[in-house]
C-alpha cells in the first residue's frame, strides 16, 4: 500500500470535527461584529488603567465564549497526551490564579489552594455539571475578589506586597495570563466541535 492511500484511509476513519465558524461577516472571528460582545466600544478607553481593564475584560469574555454551547463532557475534554489541558481546565487554573494574585498584594500566608496542589485544577476538570457549575462560580468569585483589591491601587506605579511589586505590573500579568490562556482555548475548541474564530 502506498503512502497517499494510507494517509486517506486515516482521515476518512478520524473523528475529527470539520472546521467552522459562526460568523459570517469576517470568517476568522468567532461572533460577527454586531454580536461580538468584546470591544465594541466605538473609541478605545482613555488611560492606562481602563485600558489595561477593557482588555482584560474582552480575554474574560473571549475564554466565557470559547465555553458557551458545550456540555461537561465536552468542557472537560483533554487536548493531546500527555497534556491535562481541557477548557474546564483552564477556567479552574484562571480562578486559582486570581485566588493567587492576591497573595501578592495582601500580607500574611496565601490562601490555601482551592482544587489542591500542583495540577489538581486541570487534574480535577472531570465532565459533571457540578464540577463544571463550580468551576464557573469559582472563578467569578475569585475575579471579583481580585478585581475590587485591584480597585484599592488606582496609582499603577504603586509598589505592593512582600516584593513591591508595581501594581502595574499585576495588571500586565493578569492581561497576559488570560491572553496565552486565551489562546489554547481556541485551540481546545477547534478539537471539540471545529469551531473556529478569535
Amino acid at each position: 500500500m502506498r503512502a497517499g492511500s494510507l494517509i486517506s484511509i486515516v482521515s476518512t476513519v478520524s473523528d475529527v470535527p470539520e472546521r467552522w465558524t459562526q460568523a459570517s461577516v469576517y470568517p476568522d472571528m468567532w461572533a460577527d461584529p454586531d454580536e461580538d460582545p468584546r470591544n465594541n466600544a466605538a473609541a478605545s478607553p482613555d488611560g492606562e488603567l481602563a485600558t489595561l481593564q477593557d482588555y482584560l475584560r474582552d480575554y474574560r469574555l473571549t475564554l466565557q465564549m470559547k465555553c458557551e454551547g458545550l456540555d461537561p463532557e465536552q468542557l472537560a475534554r483533554r487536548s493531546v497526551p500527555p497534556s491535562t489541558m481541557s477548557l474546564l481546565g483552564l477556567v479552574r487554573h484562571l480562578a486559582e490564579v486570581e485566588r493567587g494574585w492576591r497573595g501578592w498584594i495582601l500580607p500574611g500566608d496565601p490562601a490555601p489552594k482551592l482544587y489542591g496542589a500542583r495540577d489538581a485544577d486541570f487534574d480535577g476538570a472531570v465532565g459533571e455539571q457540578a464540577v463544571v457549575d463550580g468551576a464557573f462560580a469559582d472563578l467569578a468569585r475569585e475575579q471579583a475578589e481580585t478585581d475590587a483589591l485591584l480597585a484599592e491601587y488606582p496609582d499603577l506605579g504603586v509598589r505592593v506586597g512582600r516584593d513591591a511589586i508595581a501594581v502595574r505590573e499585576l495588571w500586565v500579568h493578569r492581561v497576559e495570563e488570560y491572553a496565552r490562556h486565551c489562546g489554547h482555548a481556541d485551540l481546545l475548541r477547534e478539537c471539540i466541535d471545529g469551531r473556529v474564530g478569535q
